[in-house]
């Protein structure tokens, strides 16, 4: 049952990284196969467990990090040049977008795809608000909101780039989700050896961050160091929340992790 504190149990926030939906080393480059593979995944989650709620989130990968990166979007809007390119980062992610909810609509997943830009707000780079009512019917009537790091209207910098991780760490203490799946191509977050840490708690952000690398291809929003710490710094807030980073390159990974709470790839961030 619904509660003010839960008022969609069982929610889960599911990100698909841009540097797997897309190739990061090539403008404007996506890859179909594993769209669709991604898709039927989902799908099959769902076939399984019906009754669990779903909010997707995905990169703008080689769209808007290159146009992004050209531009210089994420520092500041403010010259006619740069509103230009303000505009043409918000088509190259809205492009990915339509290719990203096609490919799961076409695979019987009830998408509802809405655009952050045109509601979201932000001070000095940091996101204040966002339209809410679009989110709530669609969780109510048992569709799926597709939401996607896009550009946003900035107080300070005139304007700037939301990442998925910003959007979805606005929205966690709303919607109140019971865990955040964040998939990309590597198999979790890696040390400075290679391997894959298990399990990362907030206290422990300092001492790992020196390890975590930048983001393989062009990332304006900080690679997999931005996320963990946006992921880390939400988990202080909202102890019983998990997230978990993983990869979706191996088949039925995505499928598992979402039929199997307790399935225990990758990297579990938590309190």
């Amino acid at each position: 049952m619904a509660t003010a504190n839960t008022p969609y149990p069982g929610l889960t926030f599911l990100k698909l990284g841009g540097s797997l939906v897309t190739d990061k080393t090539r403008e404007a480059t996506p890859r179909p196969d594993i769209l669709q593979r991604l898709a039927a995944e989902v799908q099959a989650a769902r076939d399984v467990r019906p009754e669990q709620k779903l909010l997707i989130g995905h990169g703008s990968g080689s769209f808007g990090h290159f146009a992004a990166r050209r531009h210089g979007t994420r520092e500041r809007v403010r010259t006619a040049k740069e509103w230009t390119g303000y505009a043409q980062v918000s088509r190259s992610a809205a492009r990915l977008n339509r290719l990203v909810a096609d490919t799961f609509s076409d695979a019987g997943i009830p998408i509802l795809s809405l655009q952050p830009s045109a509601s979201a707000r932000c001070q000095d780079g940091e996101l204040q608000s966002l339209a809410l009512a679009a989110i709530h019917a669609a969780l109510r009537v048992g569709l799926i909101p597709l939401l996607y790091g896009d550009v946003a209207l900035d107080n300070v910098r005139g304007g700037t780039i939301i990442s998925t991780e910003e959007i979805f760490r606005f929205l966690t203490p709303v919607l109140r989700p019971d865990r955040i799946l964040l998939i990309g191509e590597a198999p979790g977050v890696l040390d400075a050896a290679g391997d894959t840490i298990d399990a990362i708690r907030p206290c422990q952000l300092d001492s790992i961050a020196a390890q975590l690398g930048a983001s393989h291809g062009v990332d304006v929003t900080g690679g997999m160091l931005g996320k963990v710490t946006a992921m880390l710094e939400l988990i202080a807030t909202c102890p019983s929340l998990s997230v978990r980073i993983l990869s979706g390159l191996p088949a039925g990974e995505v499928q598992r992790a979402l039929v199997d709470p307790s399935y225990s790839t990758g990297t579990l961030l938590a309190a």
